[in-house]
C-alpha cells in the first residue's frame, strides 16, 4: 500500500469516527425538543453528550487537516465548490456550541426554548449538509482540465445528495436514540426506548435505499466494480436489520452497536465507491481527481504518518478515558 492510499483510507477511517461519535451527540439534539418533557429532562439530555461534544468535534478538525496535508489539491478543490455549504455548516456548529453554553445564564423559559430549538435546528441542517457534501464527492460536481470548479452551489444539491443528506440525518437521528436509552433512567430512558423502536424501521429502509444508490452511482458515475462498495453497502444493511430487531426488543446496547456499524457503512461505501478518485468531474469525468493526483509529495506524506503515528494514539487513550469517566446513566440535570 503506497502512502497516498493509506492517507485516504485514514481520512475515511476519520470520518467513520467522526460520523459515529459526533452522530449520537447530533441524534440527541435532533430529539431534544420531543424526548424532554421539563427544563431538568432537557439539562439530563445535554448532560448525556456535554462531556463528550467537544473531543468528538476533534475527529472533524483532524479529518480537515489531514486532507489539506496529504491532499492540497482535493482540500482546495472541495473547500472552493463547496464554500457555501462549509461555510453554513460551520456557522450551525457556532450556534450549537453557544447553545450548550448561553442556555445557562438565564432562568427564563423563552430564552432557553429558544436555545434548545437553535441547538435542534443545528443538529439537523448539518448532519444533512454533511451528507451532501461527502455525496457530492461521488456524484459528481463541474470541474475544468485543471481541477477548478466551474458550478455554483446548486449543482451540489441533486435526487442522490439530498437523498444522502437525509439518510444521514436520520441515522444519527435514531443513533441519538440508541445512545441515550444507555445514558438516561427512569422515564427519559423509557421515552429514548420508545422513540428508537419507532425509528428503527423507516430509518433502516431509507439508510439502505440510499446505500443501494451509492454502489450504483460508484458503477455508473466513478466506473467502479459492484463489488467494492457492495460490500460495507451489505454490512451496514445487515446492521440495521439486527438494529431494528434489537431496538424492538429493547437491547439498548445492542442496538447502539448496530447504528454505530450503520453510521460507519455510510462512509465506508462512499469512500470505497469513490476509489481510486478523491473527487468525480460531471458531466466531465476525464477531469476527476485522483488519489495520486491529489496528493502531496512522498516527503510529506511521510513526516505526517509520523506525527500521526505518535499523536493519535494520545488522543484515543484520551477520549477513552472520558467516555470511562462519564459513562454513568443521566437522570435530572448534573448541576
Amino acid at each position: 500500500m503506497t502512502l497516498e492510499i493509506f492517507w485516504f483510507c485514514a481520512i475515511a477511517v476519520l470520518w467513520g469516527g467522526y460520523f459515529v461519535l459526533e452522530g449520537f451527540d447530533f441524534g440527541i439534539g435532533e430529539l431534544l425538543p420531543f424526548l424532554a418533557r421539563d427544563e431538568d429532562e432537557r439539562s439530563a439530555l445535554l448532560g448525556t453528550i456535554g462531556p463528550h461534544w467537544d473531543g468528538n468535534e476533534v475527529w472533524l478538525v483532524i479529518a480537515a487537516g489531514a486532507t489539506f496535508a496529504a491532499f492540497p489539491v482535493w482540500y482546495a478543490t472541495m473547500f472552493s465548490a463547496f464554500y457555501l455549504v462549509l461555510l453554513l455548516i460551520l456557522v450551525l456548529l457556532i450556534v450549537r456550541v453557544l447553545s450548550f453554553e448561553w442556555r445557562e445564564r438565564d432562568e427564563g423559559a423563552r430564552w432557553r426554548g429558544a436555545w434548545c430549538w437553535a441547538n435542534t435546528v443545528s443538529s439537523v441542517v448539518a448532519p444533512f449538509l454533511w451528507g451532501v457534501a461527502l455525496a457530492s464527492l461521488l456524484y459528481g460536481i463541474p470541474l475544468d482540465r485543471n481541477g477548478d470548479f466551474t458550478g455554483t452551489v446548486l449543482d451540489l444539491f441533486n435526487g442522490y445528495t439530498v437523498a444522502a443528506g437525509v439518510a444521514v440525518a436520520l441515522l444519527f437521528a435514531l443513533h441519538g436514540a440508541t445512545f441515550l436509552s444507555l445514558r438516561a433512567e427512569g422515564a427519559l430512558r423509557e421515552r429514548a426506548v420508545i422513540v428508537a423502536r419507532r425509528l428503527s424501521l423507516p430509518v433502516a429502509l431509507v439508510v439502505v435505499a440510499f446505500l443501494g444508490w451509492t454502489v450504483a452511482a460508484a458503477v455508473d458515475r466513478n466506473e467502479r466494480d459492484l463489488l467494492a462498495p457492495l460490500v460495507p453497502a451489505a454490512i451496514g444493511g445487515l446492521a440495521l436489520l439486527f438494529g431494528v430487531v434489537f431496538a424492538r426488543r429493547g437491547r439498548s446496547g445492542w442496538a447502539f452497536g448496530m447504528t454505530a456499524v450503520a453510521s460507519l457503512s455510510i462512509v465506508a461505501t462512499l469512500f470505497t465507491a469513490l476509489y481510486d478518485r478523491v473527487l468525480v468531474s460531471a458531466p466531465n469525468p476525464e477531469n476527476s481527481l485522483t488519489i495520486a493526483g491529489a496528493a502531496t509529495e512522498h516527503y510529506a506524506l511521510s513526516v505526517i504518518t509520523v506525527i500521526a503515528a505518535v499523536l493519535l494514539p494520545v488522543m484515543l487513550l484520551y477520549q477513552g478515558w472520558t467516555y470511562h469517566v462519564f459513562r454513568v446513566r443521566l437522570r435530572r440535570s448534573p448541576s
